[in-house]
């Protein structure tokens, strides 16, 4: 028998190992094939494999707060839990599926000061920290994050010069071992590898904190955040902001809070990439009351095409006259939705009042008298700096929405400016377009009149540049896309192959197929879809523009097909008892056989949308046909240079 003095001394040796070091700890997806493995140092270290194929090496992750320092090697461990959880969530305003899967299994590490939490998925890795640090505030110096991945991973790179950016990213393509040391990384961030699922890193649930980027250094990646910004000045021209003094720590925020999960998407196929929907799964939910007044739709947009009308008997521009033309188009073709972009104001900062040659009331009254409603575009330090005052007006006027632009920030008083417009606008019935913007990190399921995000290199650049290529466009489904809703604006008529493309500001041109254009319609996700060409030219393609009419913004059901990243993408997509399907490829020219085993019993009627015979020369070539189909029925189609396919599906 242990005498008691011993047996206490024994009991307190093990009590303080017990707290201090729990050894490792592991936990799996549900299929077996995701294991994560966490031991406890001075840091928590993660790793991650898949059907016992070493996949993430040594995710480093701490919180450093300021007096604090690490709050890992100040906390003294509890116990460990695991526990699982399967249920549905009902997305609002559905982008990918209307009814979400929602399971996962769970371990939580208890510390006295926090909790960690790690969810595994059969599609990714999530973690976060859960502090319970008190009700007073903590600054966050610095959230600690470092990975390194096996070797030859590829990594299609969305690089910034800095963390003031708009957020729009090519991909340059590159092993992750190659990238350069200090470069900056916007997030989400894609590695592939032949015979390797491939890995998609990026963030959900951001509130009151900075948004994450990652930089490239001899270890891997590690985590750098804007800082809290202390001071600003104007810069020269209306949207330039100078960030001035800066906090030394990155957040000013409660001791008490769940932080932001950070979110490791793994993909067997590249179709698996498309289909995670993790982003918001991760979400908080719903915040509001009332969705009932939340509108999607499509949207006809005049920055884009610069006004640019004919055949009209009054001098087309930032006037009366042409926004009822645009109204006019939108009824015709059952649009929800014009804007009126930059210009529509009196001056850029003075966005309560309009320019002498707009009349808003008047455009709302004819508006609603077609059945169309009208969004205003606003630079967002007006908005922030007389929010209520603001918002209230565009009520008043009767207008449905507000796109905001030129944010460019992604510091905790920006993020936090965000949520704040979400809720604000929610109170006037406004939705809400961020432009100039950060990626998507789920805001949009706590407030789903958030109907859009820029923060990708869109349709917009072609205006300038040559980039927008049918390549980069097949990219952006497996990388920006990822993250949530994208406002691409897709929709140009005037269709040319590379090698006939001249940039033009005023009148641009779109490279690509006709077809390949339109199918952006099924492909690309946004709730409030643009259509950028003028309406004249829609009025003159008629027959594309009706089809496009035909095609939602919001999802029951989506399933990928066929995908590639940055060469090709197959999607089917349900609305209803309607099915839509996108098809888009890059140069090479390939065939497919779409399976139409996902219909229902029963006759189905489908017409669609395919390159014509000689679209390879002239990308305006185009070919609609129709004919009746069922669920045992096979299509083989052709996508030819830079094309695309789109069909419509409907139950006879």
């Amino acid at each position: 028998m242990i005498k008691t003095s011993y047996a206490n001394k024994l009991f307190a040796l093990f009590f303080f190992y017990s707290i201090h070091f729990f050894g490792q700890q592991t936990i799996q997806s549900s299929d077996g094939n995701i294991l994560v493995s966490v031991e406890s140092k001075n840091s928590l270290h993660l790793n991650i494999s898949y059907s016992g194929m070493p996949l993430i090496n040594d995710i480093t992750s701490n919180l450093l707060l300021e007096e604090k320092g690490s709050l890992v090697a100040a906390s003294r461990f509890k116990k460990a839990k695991i526990s699982s959880e399967n249920k549905t969530i009902k997305a609002i305003i559905p982008t990918k599926n209307k009814i979400i899967n929602d399971a996962y299994n769970q371990l939580t590490l208890s510390y006295n000061h926090f909790d960690f939490e790690i969810r595994v998925y059969n599609n990714g890795v999530t973690y976060r920290y859960v502090t319970k640090l008190g009700k007073k505030n903590i600054k966050v110096t610095n959230e600690e994050m470092q990975f390194n991945l096996q070797p030859d991973f590829s990594c299609y790179l969305p690089e910034e010069k800095s963390l003031i950016s708009h957020f729009e990213n090519y991909f340059e393509v590159l092993n992750s071992s190659n990238i350069p040391n200090t470069t900056i990384a916007n997030l989400p961030l894609l590695f592939t590898k032949p015979n390797t699922p491939s890995i998609s890193f990026t963030e959900s649930n951001i509130y009151d904190y900075p948004h994450m980027f990652l930089q490239k250094d001899d270890a891997g990646f590690k985590s750098i955040f804007p800082k809290v910004v202390l001071s600003t000045k104007k810069g020269k021209r209306d949207r330039a902001e100078i960030i001035g003094e800066e906090a030394n720590y990155i957040a000013n925020t409660s001791g008490n809070r769940a932080f932001p999960w950070r979110v490791f998407m793994i993909s067997p196929k590249d179709s698996d990439i498309i289909s995670n929907n993790l982003v918001y799964q991760l979400a908080n939910p719903l915040k509001l009351n009332n969705v009932s007044w939340i509108k999607p739709g499509k949207v006809a947009w005049d920055w884009w095409n610069a006004n640019n009308i004919d055949g009209v008997n009054f001098k087309s521009g930032i006037n009366t006259e042409t926004y009822k033309y645009y109204i006019d188009f939108a009824s015709k073709y059952g649009l929800e939705y014009i804007i009126l972009d930059e210009g529509w104001s009196k001056t850029t900062l003075n966005v309560k009042e309009s320019n002498p040659e707009i009349n808003i009331p008047e455009l709302v009254k004819y508006g609603k008298e077609k059945g169309v409603d009208i969004i205003l575009w606003s630079l967002w330090r007006p908005l922030d700096e007389e929010m209520e005052t603001i918002l209230s007006i565009f009520e008043n006027w009767g207008v449905k929405g507000v796109k905001i632009d030129f944010i460019q920030r992604a510091d905790q008083y920006v993020v936090n400016f965000y949520e704040r417009v979400a809720k604000k606008a929610a109170e006037h019935h406004l939705l809400v377009d961020f432009h100039g913007a950060f990626k998507p990190s789920g805001l949009r399921r706590a407030y789903p009149n958030v109907i859009n995000y820029e923060g990708v290199k869109g349709l917009e650049n072609c205006k300038w540049e040559d980039k927008i290529t049918s390549e980069h466009e097949l990219t952006i489904p497996f990388t920006r896309m990822t993250a949530g809703v994208i406002d691409f604006t897709p929709g140009g008529l005037d269709n040319v192959h590379k090698e006939n493309f001249t940039a033009r500001f005023d009148r641009p041109m779109v490279m690509g197929t006709r077809a390949h254009q339109v199918a952006m319609y099924v492909i690309y996700e946004a709730p409030l879809q643009m259509l950028s060409d003028t309406p004249s030219n829609y009025y003159r393609e008629h027959e594309t523009t009706a089809f496009i009419s035909k095609i939602p913004t919001v999802w029951d059901e989506s399933l990928v097909l066929e995908a590639k990243v940055a060469d090709y993408v197959i999607m089917a997509r349900k609305h209803g008892d309607s099915w839509y399907i996108g098809a888009m490829n890059d140069e090479a020219p390939r065939d497919f056989t779409i399976d139409f085993s996902f219909l229902d019993t029963g006759d189905y009627h489908i017409k669609w949308m395919r390159d014509g015979i000689n679209s390879d020369k002239i990308a305006s070539d185009y070919s609609i046909e129709e004919k009746n189909i069922n669920n045992t029925s096979k299509m083989n189609i052709r996508l030819n240079k830079s094309g695309g396919w789109a069909a419509i599906i409907t139950k006879k």
